[in-house]
């Protein structure tokens, strides 16, 4: 079946400009041409849909979410997985997100969703499931309820294995600390010894199972590219060495910039203001992130020459889009076509990047007790938003883009 889209704003994120009165071919639920809307026509029978100027964009990945992070005296296990599919819906539905990838996830709440948007059960976005992140005994973000303790090689091996018995896509391993844990989670802790590491990337390596490496810091992001991980999760303090491997491997980097770069003292308008808000960081956990933030600013430009992805490395979706999806604001035809946008498998990335210089100050100001600076309680600062780095003309944001979508036919499995 075909269908086009005709007299839309396109915005095809591979050049940096609005292509007015376009046109799209859809077959068989992916993108097959783009063309001016006065030659639509060619496309021969297929359904017309004129979108009288409407902006068009492709659907969105987000490569690195997670339920929300409940114990189950706090809710339920059948309450968490009602609430993580809802929520994984209204991603579609209120913020256009099409895929997403899962880093993370209890009693493997993310394989049932999966299974269940992939058979047309219900509406959601293309799901890859990780069931839970595997970390070692004292490890990474112990307290979000999606982490299993793993001690010893074939204990690694024995926990990789149970993974892949019920149904997962990929492996997370979280090699390293973080910026929202304990005091004895820190980013600049890693925490497999050599063995275990070795043994957990070999069984994944033999049964054909790529990893999604969390890796902080430069020690553990070395190993884990080394042993053939197909991403690494927030790489905060990277070295140069770092990038190089990245380059030289050809691995994915997932920023995360949400977790470092989105503190009270941070925000530029009242959306981001609310949203840091409801998230509601401890003062000691705002100013981790907000050192691994110096480090991440330098990274972000020198990392545009690898693989980058997005992921926000939070939930989904932002308190706006729960709120409308809770009060039934979305239509059963919206939801409808959303759906069928989100059975396309072709993804495009944009290569803009840019750094913003925060001016501090402002009303309601709250000291920290332990940060020598101060923050904004609930206020947002003015920002200006030069480029960073070298320069990079359309061509080249172009050839970015094609390079993580391979053509627009292709179905893009990260």
């Amino acid at each position: 079946m075909k269908t086009v889209l005709s007299h839309a704003n396109l915005i095809d994120c591979v050049e940096p400009k609005v292509r007015p009165d376009s046109a799209v071919l859809i077959e068989d639920g992916r993108i097959r041409a783009i063309l001016p809307s006065g030659e639509a026509g060619s496309a021969g029978d297929a359904q017309m849909i004129d979108l009288k100027g409407g902006y068009l964009m492709p659907g969105l990945w987000d490569v690195h979410i997670h339920p929300d992070y409940l114990s189950l005296d706090e809710m339920p296990l059948a309450d968490q997985v009602t609430l993580f599919g809802h929520r994984l819906a209204a991603a579609l539905t209120e913020s256009g997100i099409v895929g997403v990838r899962c880093a993370g996830a209890h009693h493997f709440m993310d394989v049932a969703w999966k299974r269940a948007f992939d058979s047309g059960q219900h509406v959601g976005p293309r799901l890859f499931a990780s069931g839970y992140f595997l970390t070692t005994t004292g490890g990474h973000f112990l307290t979000s309820g999606h982490a299993l303790e793993v001690d010893g090689p074939y204990g690694w091996v024995k926990a990789i294995r149970e993974q892949i018995k019920n149904g997962v896509d990929h492996i997370k391993l979280n090699l390293s600390g973080g910026i929202m844990g304990p005091t004895w989670d820190l980013h600049t802790h890693s925490f497999l010894l050599d063995d275990e590491i070795r043994a957990a990337f070999e069984i994944c390596r033999k049964r054909g199972f790529k990893v999604m490496a969390h890796a902080t810091n430069p020690d553990a992001v070395k190993n884990a590219i080394r042993l053939g991980a197909h991403s690494i999760e927030h790489g905060y303090i990277m070295d140069d060495e770092c990038i190089e491997l990245l380059l030289e491997h050809d691995t994915w980097y997932v920023p995360t910039l949400a977790i470092s770069h989105l503190t009270a003292s941070q925000v530029t308008n009242r959306f981001e203001a609310d949203w840091v808000a409801e998230r509601g960081l401890s003062p000691a956990l705002c100013c981790r992130a907000e050192a691994a933030l110096g480090r991440a600013c330098y990274l972000v430009p020198q990392s545009a020459r690898c693989r980058c992805a997005n992921g926000i490395g939070l939930r989904h979706p932002p308190s706006q889009g729960r709120r409308a999806a809770r009060d039934g604001a979305v239509g059963s035809r919206r939801r409808d076509a959303l759906a069928d946008a989100g059975s396309g498998h072709a993804t495009w990335r944009c290569g803009v990047r840019r750094r913003r210089r925060i001016r501090h100050g402002g009303g309601g100001q709250a000291r920290r007790p332990d940060c020598g600076r101060r923050q904004s309680a609930r206020g947002y600062h003015q920002s200006t938003a030069p480029a960073a780095g070298p320069e990079r003309g359309p061509s080249s944001i172009g050839q970015a883009a094609s390079e993580w979508s391979g053509s627009m036919t292709e179905e893009v499995r990260f």
